[in-house]
């Protein structure tokens, strides 16, 4: 039985995830090349393409980083395929070189890019606005609110894209992403095969004497994209009266509810913006006309608001427009948040909400690595070589909870494969010991090139590769020194030990670092060397080898009788199967992930057998 996503038919309604809204959007537009890097919020995105990968009509790759993704994905337009990239809005960072080319380029098959942004920063290390990247790069900007629209808007997104030859921004939010709603289907087309490549050096190689004209070629474009704009059903004016409110992208969603909580549905003026760039000027001065106030709603950035204030300036529109002073530039907004600014804009009466009743002593539960997870390992085996003694530099991937107390592993964070080149920065600059941690995924998404200019400038840096065979913090997505994917083994695996060798790191050691000792060994001899040296602390994810390996403990670890209650084990290991009960310290069976680490930790810490079942 096909998956639901596969059906051909359509015209049926079904609950989707606004990311699994966003591929089925992505199919009936007849979808021929997917790539990606994972990252949250988008991640669903591409893991639902790699799951239906064996049974559907488009080819889907993870990518080694976010510019390799752009890269290959342009290349695939550029020969007639319909493409989707996908990442999230710090990728699009990476990405972003290839992307203001390709805006000049074109893209004769189709391709958007779909870009996550993560208002509240729930799994990032910024709140970043990527609509700055549709002015910036000439980008039509599709935001959609619903899971209906995620599917809508990924499927005309493409559809227009290839229309005019021209690269597409599909610009969501974590809530948009996360969110779960009624979807109704549409046909899938059938299987086409893209046109291939047509050579014409003038239209697709950028030099100076090519790329001015490019640049004239975009603005008529941009031009192009405004017109459709102008015409989209994604973009509506509703209600009436001399007092107007304007929002786009998720923050209509949250308006419309604060709008039927106020009983003011239908009597103010109201602009929903879903195709937001290029602005359509004429819809919206439709919309001003007539306005004494308007007021913009926006999570993030006041990019509207700037937009809509400029827009009335020049055609002399006598208008008082309010946004961010009532709203703020950070988080992530909520209904009662957007019902309380439209309180005061329309000098509204407050309403007292009321308090929920809460538990007085709920107990803080902050993010942690996993029971057995291998980076408390080699975390744990580190700080006791070099105590507090060396700078950590940390990297992106949930090796960075490290930070957390008793390990305290991260001095510093930068952005994905920083770890190497920030640690060989402040290695030169003060002459103290660094130790950097990098994963295996984020090795091979930039800690390459960062390893080759240390090895080239001679710096002074220990790095600890820590490999997990997975790309664990977003999901388990596969990368190219991973041993076997949920298709099956890879068989062209990147030994991250030979790659160090090859780019000339002239000492690299391997360890499990769940032996402790000698983990320790090996960490000692290098404290004493100096220039770049790497540690490939090896050793799978546990919930990884659960997943791919189908691996189960044999042993869990107990608290023996002799124990003495001195706390180290917790004080220093803090793994997450550890807890205390009567004041006694004990090991919950059920989360133990039987590593046996803390056995060589402490000698009344003891192993059993499971039973089979």
């Amino acid at each position: 039985m096909p998956h639901p996503l596969l059906a051909r038919e359509g015209g049926d309604t079904r609950l989707f995830l606004g990311n699994e809204a966003i591929v089925r959007g992505a199919l009936e537009a007849g979808i021929q090349v997917i790539t990606c890097y994972p990252g949250t919020p988008s991640s669903e995105v591409p893991d639902t393409f790699f799951r239906l990968s064996p049974d559907g009509d488009f080819s889907f790759e993870y990518s080694v980083n976010e510019k390799v993704a752009l890269e290959v994905a342009g290349g695939a337009t550029l020969a007639g395929a319909m493409t989707l990239c996908t990442m999230k809005h710090v990728g699009v960072n990476v990405a972003a070189d290839p992307l203001m080319t390709l805006s000049y380029i074109g893209a004769p098959g189709g391709l958007v890019l779909l870009s996550a942004d993560d208002p509240g920063c729930h799994s990032s290390q910024n709140e970043q606005d990527n609509r700055y990247y549709a002015r910036l790069g000439g980008l039509g900007c599709l935001e959609p609110s619903t899971a209906q629209e995620a599917k809508d808007m990924a499927r005309d997104a493409l559809l227009l894209s290839r229309k005019l030859a021209a690269p597409m921004l599909l610009r969501t939010t974590t809530r948009v992403n996360h969110l779960r709603g009624p979807v109704l289907t549409g046909p899938l087309p059938a299987k086409k095969k893209p046109e291939g490549f047509k050579k014409n050096p003038s239209r697709f190689v950028p030099i100076p004497a090519f790329a001015r004209p490019m640049h004239l070629r975009l603005m008529e474009t941009l031009e192009k994209f405004r017109a459709e704009a102008e015409a989209s059903p994604y973009n509506r004016i509703s209600g009436k009266g001399a007092i107007g409110v304007a929002a786009s992208g998720i923050a209509r969603a949250y308006l419309a509810d604060a709008l039927d909580s106020l009983g003011l549905t239908g009597k103010v003026k109201v602009l929903e913006l879903g195709f937001s760039h290029p602005l359509p000027e004429k819809l919206c001065l439709k919309f001003m006309k007539g306005l004494e106030k308007l007021f913009v709603i926006e999570e993030l950035e006041p990019i509207l608001e700037n937009d809509l204030r400029v827009l009335a300036q020049k055609k002399g529109l006598g208008l008082a427009i309010q946004g961010k002073d009532l709203l703020p530039r950070n988080g992530e907004f909520s209904v009662g948040l957007v019902e309380d600014a439209l309180r005061v804009f329309l000098k509204l009466r407050k309403k007292a909400r009321p308090a929920c009743a809460g538990v007085e002593t709920l107990p803080q539960r902050p993010p942690n690595l996993c029971a057995g997870c291998p980076h408390r390992a080699t975390y744990f085996a580190v700080k006791k070589v070099f105590g507090n003694d060396a700078v950590y530099s940390s990297d992106i991937g949930c090796y960075t909870l490290g930070i957390l107390p008793p390990l305290s592993a991260a001095d510093f964070l930068v952005c994905m494969g920083s770890s190497v080149s920030a640690g060989s920065g402040v290695s030169r600059a003060s002459g103290q010991t660094v130790v950097g941690f990098i994963g295996d995924s984020t090795f091979f998404h930039s800690g390459l090139t960062g390893l080759v200019n240390a090895v080239f400038n001679k710096h002074d840096l220990l790095l600890v590769v820590l490999d997990n065979h997975t790309t664990a913090m977003t999901g388990h997505q596969p990368h190219p020194g991973v041993e076997k994917t949920l298709h099956g083994d890879n068989t062209v695996r990147l030994d991250v030990a030979a790659v160090c060798k090859g780019l000339g790191v002239p000492v690299v050691e391997q360890v499990n670092p769940l032996h402790h000792k000698k983990t320790v060994e090996v960490l000692e001899k290098m404290k004493a060397q100096s220039g770049v040296r790497v540690l490939i602390a090896r050793e799978p994810c546990p919930l990884h080898a659960r997943r791919i390996y189908g691996a189960k403990p044999t042993r869990v670890a107990y608290v023996a009788d002799t124990c003495d209650q001195c706390g180290e084990c917790l004080d220093t290991l803090a793994c997450p199967a550890f807890h205390k009960m009567s004041g006694k310290v004990e090991i919950n069976p059920l989360l133990c992930a039987g590593c046996m680490l803390c056995l060589q930790v402490c000698s009344n810490i003891k192993a059993r057998k499971l039973e089979a079942k």
